[in-house]
């Protein structure tokens, strides 16, 4: 069988990396991409291709996808749309800019690409695309706005997109997270720093007293339902090898447990549940 072909975005750290590690220990040829030259160059030095591919610029999209196709000789078997990140903060407190750049990055690139990739992937007769969205793809949490925006967006796009790849040789797939061990925190200060006035806001107190300690805090003790970044490389695993792969895949308890509340409850019950939190 012909070496399979994977790109994979957002693998400087965390679970792109992860992803990209085991994919290639298990024969796939990886294009493990990042946003940064520095990172990519990283990755070169570990045996990984990697091109640089940043959501937020086009051009880097399609450099990217056409590296990849020059190596592969015009084919590619599977994508793995991934990269994110957060920026925390009261709603109220966005200014409209800072959700059209989170919007760039966790769903305006992911479209560009994979709308790249569907071609390709007609012409060859199969393929496989999986979006990493989360378990705040379905359900709210405060101060998570602008996160929360985006991967609801993304779930309803990726539900369209399976529905409209029916019939043909491509499969889409959701995978949804809960509390995962990376740098997801530590790369969201930047965005908070650039966009939040909030010493200035009328939340300043919840901040200081829920929001910004953790924010910046190196030793923050772990959730007590946080999995290693293998536990959804396991998942993409499936949705990339598996004859039939599903839909969605819940990743961790509180995934799981959300799921089941959101089936369950009423609305206020559960606005009060995660309103607690």
């Amino acid at each position: 069988m012909a070496e399979r072909s994977i790109l994979i975005t957002g693998c400087s750290s965390g679970i792109g990396y992860d992803a990209a590690q085991t994919l290639r220990r298990r024969g796939w040829n990886v294009f493990a991409a990042c946003r940064t030259e520095t990172d990519c160059q990283r990755l070169r030095s570990e045996g990984l291709r990697s091109p640089r591919l940043d959501y937020r610029d086009g051009q880097s999209i399609k450099n990217a996808l056409e590296e990849v196709l020059l190596v592969t000789g015009g084919t590619l078997d599977a994508l793995f749309n991934n990269g994110a990140y957060g920026l925390p903060g009261a709603t109220e407190d966005l200014p409209t800019d800072a959700l059209r750049a989170i919007f760039e990055t966790n769903f305006f690139g992911w479209h560009e690409l994979t709308r790249s990739v569907i071609p390709v992937m007609r012409g060859q007769g199969y393929g496989r695309i999986v979006q990493c969205s989360s378990v705040l793809g379905f359900i709210p949490m405060r101060w998570r706005a602008a996160y929360v925006a985006t991967k609801h967006a993304l779930e309803g796009y990726t539900d369209t997109l399976r529905l409209e790849m029916r019939g043909t040789p491509i499969h889409v797939s959701l995978i949804q997270p809960g509390p995962i061990t990376t740098k997801f925190r530590e790369n969201a200060v930047p965005h908070f720093e650039r966009w939040i006035d909030w010493k200035n806001s009328t939340h300043a107190a919840e901040y200081r007293a829920r929001l910004v300690e953790r924010l910046y805090a190196s030793n923050t003790s772990p959730d007590p339902f946080e999995l290693p970044p293998a536990a959804v490389t396991r998942k993409l695993v499936h949705a990339l090898e598996a004859r039939r792969p599903r839909p969605r895949y819940y990743v961790t308890k509180v995934t799981h447990i959300a799921g089941a509340m959101r089936r369950l409850l009423p609305t206020r019950a559960l606005d009060r549940l995660i309103a607690s939190r």
